[in-house]
């Protein structure tokens, strides 16, 4: 059957979640003169942070943590690694990052031009994302991308993350797609890859990491513009 329907994850598939996180932090940090308070360098500061927040968001992936969890934790334990016990300074962190990382709306590089040739195919496009509900659709509005999009799946509204099947379920109903009819492009091994196969749908590994993973009849590509030999 022929590829009808498109499901893209956002963070770091369309969306720069590296990037934007990376630039959101670096103001709240300059603006609290952290480096000047504490001798905390920021570079290190990011580095470690970056290292505790992919670990938590795989807890929640897993369902070992909720997103409270997370929301209290990332921050505090990255302060706490350079020995600042201080949770009044990690939640205005914690607060001002959710509500400031969307001044930062960059994108995967190629992401907008691909969105384009692949409407322009005639193609429907839609995304599910593990990320949370009421960011998600804000993401998409504000780096102009929401306008591709039939519909947006968020784990909130489901109460499952990928690489629960149940998503892809529920983002297929809600879509009115088939699952032969449908493809999934993401750069999460576990979420993406896994779940996606595990579901019983194709996949394309957006290996922005260079993870290098090999698999027989996997479609992979480095670069967003190189899903064009797919579709």
């Amino acid at each position: 059957m022929k590829i009808q329907h498109i499901f893209f994850d956002l963070d770091n598939t369309l969306w720069d979640h590296r990037k934007n996180a990376y630039l959101t932090i670096k103001d709240l940090f300059e603006k609290q003169e952290i480096t000047l308070q504490y001798a905390i360098d920021f570079e290190e500061f990011h580095a470690v942070y970056h290292e505790i927040n992919e670990s938590l968001w795989e807890k929640i992936r897993d369902g070992i943590i909720g997103k409270e969890y997370l929301r209290k934790h990332r921050f505090y334990d990255t302060f706490k690694h350079f020995g600042v016990d201080n949770e009044e300074l990690s939640m205005y962190f914690e607060e001002h990052f959710l509500d400031k990382i969307l001044n930062h709306n960059q994108l995967v590089e190629g992401a907008e031009a691909l969105l384009e040739y692949l409407k322009s195919k005639g193609y429907t496009l839609h995304v599910i994302s593990n990320g949370f509900q009421e960011v998600t659709e804000r993401k998409c509005l504000l780096s102009g991308i929401a306008k591709y999009f039939n519909t947006i799946t968020s784990a909130d509204s489901v109460g499952v993350r990928k690489p629960n099947s149940a998503i892809f379920e529920y983002s297929l109903g809600l879509s009115q797609a088939k699952k032969e009819e449908s493809i999934l492009i993401g750069d999460d091994w576990i979420a993406d890859v896994v779940g996606a196969q595990n579901f019983g749908m194709d996949v394309i590994f957006f290996d922005a990491l260079d993870e290098n993973r090999e698999e027989d009849g996997l479609k992979t590509v480095k670069l967003l513009l190189q899903i064009k030999d797919y579709l």
